[in-house]
């Protein structure tokens, strides 16, 4: 694609959303609000206000490769104090997909370089979970459950921050963990039981005010 093509389209979109309301760029002008800090993959073909059906403005993003939320990523932890302390998002949206490039490439043994560390999470969740997952002979399948194991165990790593906890104590914030599936476009809820999860959290990861 030829990159004027982009200003262009650029210029087309601008005319589109003033057609349909006048005010549009003066609304987004004023500010956020968002209700949802999303957290998923930089893949190309995930956008998350197209597969929410959400405007601009409703939608806090952060993403990266394979949607993790490693405890010492300082972008990750800014993104959550900020979205959570500032913003006072009521929910986050960690949303992993199947088809993932990045957790495809964590199952395999190859030297990936500087991505090995950042693999290294997503091989730690399969060591948490290498029981269940051994299990499975199906190398599709237990790729899928291994997308989906990452979804909770980044859910999981979002609520052990300070700022998630006081959240949830003081005004009830949800966490969700979903997927995309991204071969026929639905959005799952994997239901995960955060009474559980942060029964057990609880325990080791309370942070007091």
């Amino acid at each position: 694609m030829d990159i004027k093509q982009i200003f262009e389209n650029n210029q087309n979109w601008i005319i589109k959303q003033l057609k349909m309301d006048e005010e549009y760029f003066d609304k987004l002008g004023k500010g956020q609000s968002p209700e949802f800090l999303y957290i998923g993959c930089s893949d190309s073909r995930v956008s998350a206000e197209e597969l929410m059906g959400l405007e601009p403005g409703r939608v806090f993003v952060h993403r990266n490769i394979a949607n993790m939320i490693p405890n010492t990523d300082l972008n990750s932890m800014s993104v959550i104090n900020y979205a959570v302390d500032h913003l006072k998002v009521k929910y986050i949206v960690v949303c992993g997909h199947y088809g993932c490039g990045g957790v495809h490439a964590a199952m395999q043994q190859s030297d990936l370089g500087i991505l090995n560390p950042w693999l290294r999470n997503i091989r730690d969740v399969y060591r948490i979970h290498q029981k269940t997952l051994d299990k499975i002979t199906d190398e599709d399948e237990k790729y899928k459950k291994l997308v989906e194991l990452n979804v909770q165990e980044q859910c999981v790593n979002v609520i052990k921050t300070a700022e998630v906890q006081r959240a949830i104590r003081k005004r009830n914030l949800k966490v969700y963990g979903w997927i995309f599936d991204i071969h026929t476009g639905k959005l799952v809820d994997l239901n995960i039981n955060f009474t559980e999860i942060l029964k057990d959290i609880t325990k080791i990861y309370k942070i007091t005010d």
